[in-house]
């Protein structure tokens, strides 16, 4: 990671960061480590609703990085998105990369029945159609998203920041859990860079965010776990995983995940719950104390550094 000013490109330039209302403190603390001032943008709404975008400044012939999560509102987020990737294009910006943290419409990836619509599908195609020449994303629900879209795809993880705070903590003895079967080849990637024993909560899911525990695989008893996850939603998952760990004598319980999406009855639950800490990232921003069990740590390093290695055309890959 580097928090030095962004170096100039072939052209003599510096990139411009501009940020929907979504990611304004995100773009404002990447914008602080590149030592570039935040891209001038006006959003509105008409008193109808429809958002309309003006950029304040000239983008002719410059690269352009779009930061915004599509989180909730989700359709609000991801029309601002959409427009100012037009408004940007129409302004003659030489590249327009959108920089998406936080993907929403991420877990309808495939038909698991009948007469349902592929939105993540469509929700690719719409970034593509709106100008954007790249995206940058963390952590998708699905890494076969990256082959919905026509453009190029940097898919980025936040393995080595959560993994990195977690080996601050100096937690010993403890397993790493994958909340479901599908979540496998995630958790096992933690457990390799944390050298930890790896168990798996056999779960069912009768409707959405309505999952059921059937079974934990591996030992766990007596041990400290950490539950990992790309996202937690309504935390229905989360914590009827850490009631079954209890149950099977685990000491404390950490959950670690990408995407606070926290709706519904989440942070309920969560405060309810027998889980000691829950580490999350600022890809969907929370208000400062929210929860007390909550510990947020930055994805901006990521970004920068992403963001400058993209500039100049170098290895985005070799950061994992």
């Amino acid at each position: 990671m580097t928090d030095t000013a962004i170096a100039l490109d072939a052209h003599g330039r510096r990139p411009i960061i501009f940020s929907g209302s979504g990611s304004r403190h995100l773009a404002g603390t990447i914008c602080e480590q590149l030592g570039l001032p935040q891209g001038q943008i006006d959003i509105r709404r008409f008193s109808d609703g429809e958002v309309r975008v003006k950029v304040n400044e000239s983008v002719r012939g410059r690269v352009c990085f779009v930061i915004q999560s599509t989180y909730t509102p989700v359709n609000e987020h991801l029309m601002e998105l959409l427009l100012i990737i037009d408004a940007l294009k129409r302004a003659s910006a030489r590249q327009v990369n959108a920089i998406v943290p936080y993907f929403g419409y991420a877990r309808q990836d495939r038909k698991d029945e009948g007469r349902v619509a592929l939105s993540s599908k469509l929700v690719a195609n719409l970034i593509t159609t709106s100008g954007a020449d790249r995206v940058i994303t963390i952590d998708l629900h699905s890494a076969q998203i990256q082959g919905f879209f026509d453009i190029p795809v940097d898919h980025l993880y936040a393995a080595p920041i959560l993994v990195e705070y977690i080996l601050k903590r100096d937690i010993r003895d403890f397993v790493v859990v994958s909340p479901d079967v599908g979540n496998v080849k995630r958790a096992r990637s933690y457990a390799t860079r944390l050298d930890s024993p790896l168990a798996i909560i056999d779960k069912r899911r009768p409707e959405p965010n309505v999952a059921e525990v059937m079974n934990i695989i591996g030992d766990v008893e007596g041990k400290n776990v950490f539950i990992f996850d790309d996202m937690i939603d309504t935390a229905g998952t989360l914590v009827s995983a850490a009631e079954a760990l209890k149950e099977r004598g685990v000491r404390d319980i950490y959950a670690c995940c990408t995407h606070p999406v926290l709706s519904g009855p989440a942070m309920g639950r969560l405060a309810d719950s027998a889980i000691k800490e829950i580490i999350v990232t600022d890809s969907i921003p929370h208000p400062s104390g929210i929860l007390k069990k909550l510990t947020v740590v930055s994805i901006a390093p990521l970004l920068s550094e992403t963001i400058r290695r993209v500039h100049t055309n170098e290895s985005v890959s070799s950061l994992f």
